[in-house]
């Protein structure tokens, strides 16, 4: 098969789809990989890398996407991308297309097999290939809201560990799974008061087992909710619903109730967002502010850490782009019911009931 790896042409996008290591492994196997000049130059790999590998370079995003039988990438196609993809083309990255209508019809219209990292599922219920990102996310999650809640980028001014004499910052995080974990587990590693809150019992078990005593577990509902939100200086947002929006957890009614300078962080963003405020951000500008309360939704938060995040993100989607080169799609999917699970929009038609449902769309 033919693999195209083309640029990451999204806002500050530092990632790129595949390491020459990914390369490697489909080039012993006879499969022919395009890599775009430059495209992993950001995430810390030469051209020369991939040529070492085995890769071609091509000099376009245009000859990426022409040649190839299946794009390999991290963020979903932009609109100069659309246009680009072909008929019965494999499409393999992260779509989330329950927050883009745009996107989903542009996906339709152009007949393609689009398989989203964020949906394969394992029998367990997890999510293989959203596990690494979700982690790096969780943790950046604490790093960019210990930054913001700095008084000169009009946050509370407040030390997120604390001092001896000074009771350390309160951190709210909501949802109690992969993001949740490891943005607990950072905010307790530095002192934080942390409260996470989940309806998941079983979730919140774990927290209760594996956390150390200033992480506090907590039922989530609107009461509870909106009881942390008054002396909370950092929320975090980290609801996840498989292939589906973000349920809005924080209205904007709720923000008059927080104190002037409180930062949340919406890691559901990609979905959404679990905050009524949310609006996707960049890295170029990450935050807004409404009624005093400062907002961080960066849509590709894991960007900012190329080189971690690309080799995190090969390490769990190379299996499934071997067995897709391989077999082909259908095959595939047939042998394999994570990656069937993967399956969103086939050849004009979509396949994934959540997505149907964001939209009032049909399903296959």
């Amino acid at each position: 098969m033919k693999i195209g790896v083309p640029i990451e042409i999204k806002n500050n996008e530092n990632r790129v789809g595949m390491t020459p290591s990914g390369v490697f492994e489909l080039t012993k196997r006879n499969h022919n990989v395009y890599i775009q000049k430059n495209a992993g130059f950001n995430s810390g790999f030469l051209d020369d890398d991939y040529i070492e590998a085995g890769a071609t370079i091509l000099d376009t995003i245009e000859e990426i996407y022409s040649v190839a039988d299946m794009i390999v990438k991290v963020k979903e196609p932009i609109e100069p991308e659309y246009k680009l993809i072909k008929a019965d083309q494999i499409v393999f990255t992260y779509f989330h297309f329950a927050s883009s209508e745009v996107l989903t019809n542009a996906m339709i219209d152009s007949k393609a097999i689009c398989i989203a990292y964020e949906t394969v599922e394992d029998a367990d219920g997890s999510l293989p290939l959203l596990i690494p990102m979700s982690e790096v996310a969780g943790r950046m999650s604490v790093q960019q809201g210990a930054k913001y809640l700095e008084k000169p980028i009009m946050g509370r001014g407040i030390l997120l560990g604390g001092i001896p004499g000074v009771p350390p910052a309160k951190v709210l995080i909501l949802g109690a799974g992969v993001v949740g974990l490891q943005a607990a587990r950072m905010a307790s590693g530095l002192g934080a008061s942390v409260h996470i809150l989940d309806i998941n019992m079983k979730a919140l078990r774990h927290v209760s087992d594996v956390m150390p005593n200033n992480v506090i577990s907590e039922f989530s509902s609107e009461y509870n909710i909106r009881k942390h939100i008054v002396d909370s200086d950092l929320i975090i947002g980290g609801v996840l619903i498989k292939g589906a929006r973000a349920p809005k957890l924080i209205t904007r009614d709720m923000l008059k109730e927080m104190r002037p300078g409180t930062v949340m962080v919406d890691v559901a963003v990609d979905q959404g967002g679990c905050f009524e405020t949310t609006k996707p951000t960049t890295h170029q500008d990450p935050t807004y502010i409404i009624d005093e309360v400062v907002h961080y939704s960066v849509a590709n938060m894991p960007g900012a850490v190329p080189y971690t995040s690309t080799m995190g993100l090969t390490n769990v989607t190379l299996p499934y782009v071997i067995k897709l080169a391989n077999d082909g799609w259908e095959k595939a999917c047939k042998n394999s019911a994570a990656l069937a699970k993967g399956l969103n929009i086939v050849k004009g038609e979509i396949v994934y009931k959540e997505i149907a449902e964001a939209f009032d769309m049909e399903m296959a």
